[in-house]
């Protein structure tokens, strides 16, 4: 029988389960590279709706596992050498972790778990993985590809509106009982007309370029390949092969890739110099794909207008991130890709891939991240290795 460790973030503070602002949720399918995601055999565990990505949530998978015979440990305590996860690592076969709350399995934990053998990410990206370590030890690591990129895609278009609208402030001088529209509006502007460039034109930045089309910006984008020109005309997008000859025109710009050693640190100081002043920068990517201090430098500055980020290093971030203070931010934890909406599809997805490979059936291809010493499936497109 197997150990399998699974890493949630906490509880509400108010308790669980929490009191549901809605009864039921939409059933939404979601397609992966075409063809509709497979679903797990059997019941799921959890009502769809339900806050299953915390600790006590567990993912709904408590049943499906212990009825199997597996030891199942679900801890929030991820960081440091005496901590649960440390403590359980070196017996676990199977490693489960969110990106909202990840667990760093590092080069020297991966060396610490000789009978780990699936690293396995509930939610997309799984950069919080040394792939390479994996790759050497043989570890697959999978990811539910597809599951919450239309939430992500759907809070990057929020941020956005929130930041050139001026929203928050506006709605804290509401919040104060004030009525000073002066304040509210000093910093406020319309998006039509505006030039969006997307960093990444993959199942979220796609996403989000349909999402804007109707608001009438001019729409740019920069990824390794250009798209299908039957997107490229439905949409009217203007494809840039170098990020540099993009940004320098554009007035919203907006992080959506993975990260990996080419990417860190994409947008440094001499980036954010070429980008024209008033520029607004949203990444719902990774944080290290910028320079911490060069943001909040360009917004001290006034360089660029804003800064929306729902992603940040380390997760969580310690009370004193400089981002958390800098002038004009709309920060939020690491929540767009776990609204309860998503935690359906997601959660529905790891079961599926736990059935699999306790069957001994292969992981649906595309959910693959490292799996045979060598990058596959989703892996192959969106990551590299060192």
């Amino acid at each position: 029988m197997s150990t399998v460790l699974c890493v949630l973030y906490p509880d509400p503070q108010s308790g669980y389960p929490p009191v549901y602002a809605r009864d039921e949720i939409p059933k939404i399918e979601w397609n992966v590279n075409g063809r509709p995601a497979p679903e797990p055999q059997g019941p799921l565990g959890f009502k769809p709706g339900e806050l299953i990505g915390c600790v006590s949530g567990e993912l709904g998978l408590r049943s499906y596992l212990e009825k199997l015979g597996h030891t199942f440990i679900v801890t929030t305590d991820k960081d440091g050498e005496q901590s649960e996860f440390e403590k359980y690592l070196p017996d676990a076969e199977v490693v489960i972790s969110q990106p909202f709350w990840p667990a760093y399995l590092t080069k020297e934990r991966i060396a610490k778990a000789p009978k780990l053998k699936l690293a396995l990410t509930a939610g997309i990206g799984s950069d919080h993985v040394d792939l390479e370590a994996a790759a050497q030890a043989h570890v697959t690591v999978a990811e539910v590809t597809g599951s919450n990129s239309t939430s992500v895609a759907e809070h990057i278009v929020m941020m956005i509106l929130s930041q050139v609208r001026n929203y928050l402030p506006a709605h804290g001088i509401s919040v104060n009982g004030v009525w000073n529209i002066s304040d509210c509006v000093e910093r406020g502007y319309d998006i039509q007309g505006m030039k969006f460039g997307a960093v990444g034109a993959g199942r979220i930045g796609l996403a989000v370029l349909r999402r804007l089309k109707p608001f009438g910006l001019e729409l740019h984008y920069h990824q390794r390949h250009p798209l299908d020109p039957e997107i490229e005309k439905e949409l009217g997008l203007t494809f840039h092969p170098d990020l540099e000859s993009m940004i320098s025109e554009i007035d919203i710009v907006s992080l959506q890739i993975p990260l990996y050693p080419s990417t860190e640190n994409l947008l440094d100081a001499e980036m954010f110099s070429k980008m024209k002043r008033g520029t607004y920068v949203i990444n719902c990517g990774r944080a290290k794909l910028v320079e911490r201090d060069a943001v909040v430098e360009a917004l001290g500055s006034g360089h660029i207008a804003g800064y929306a980020g729902d992603v940040w290093f380390p997760q969580p971030a310690p009370p004193q991130h400089p981002w958390r203070t800098m002038p004009f931010n709309g920060m939020t934890p690491h929540i767009s890709g776990t609204t309860l909406s998503a935690q359906a599809r997601y959660a529905a997805g790891t079961l599926d891939i736990l059935q699999c490979y306790f069957e001994k059936r292969p992981i649906c291809e595309e959910y693959l991240v490292v799996d045979g010493g060598n990058l596959a499936g989703v892996g192959a497109q969106s990551y590299e290795l060192k």
